[in-house]
């Protein structure tokens, strides 16, 4: 399964950010190989709007089948759902820890949109 997850950090061992559209870095990942890709969210983590639907895209075109992170505002709730890619909470965990969980069924589906955060 080919999973982005939302990183403090570029590597494997940096924790799950909590948000999504402003996470500072996204790592995606193949549960089933080795190597991933760290993408630096620059773009949208200071855009001063639309970083949710930025970062939905940015994850998007990689063709992932699932997002992890803490948090999905409407906007990047929306795309992801429009788009056929489902989002799970992987909060206190490393990057490591969530693609192998996620990979597992072991993560809560974040279901519905949390509030939207301005920049």
């Amino acid at each position: 399964m080919k999973v982005a997850v939302s990183a403090l950090g570029p590597t494997l061992d940096d924790t799950v950010d909590s948000h999504f559209g402003r996470a500072l870095w996204f790592i995606v990942a193949d549960s089933e190989q080795d190597g991933f890709e760290a993408i630096d969210n620059a773009a949208n983590k200071g855009a001063l709007g639309g970083a949710g639907t930025g970062a939905a895209e940015l994850v998007s075109d990689r063709g992932v089948q699932a997002v992890v992170t803490g948090h999905l505002g409407p906007n990047a709730f929306n795309a992801l759902k429009a788009a056929g890619i489902p989002g799970f909470s992987g909060v206190g965990r490393t990057v490591r820890e969530a693609i192998a969980a996620v990979a597992a069924g072991e993560l809560e589906e974040l279901t519905e949109a949390g509030e939207a955060h301005a920049g």
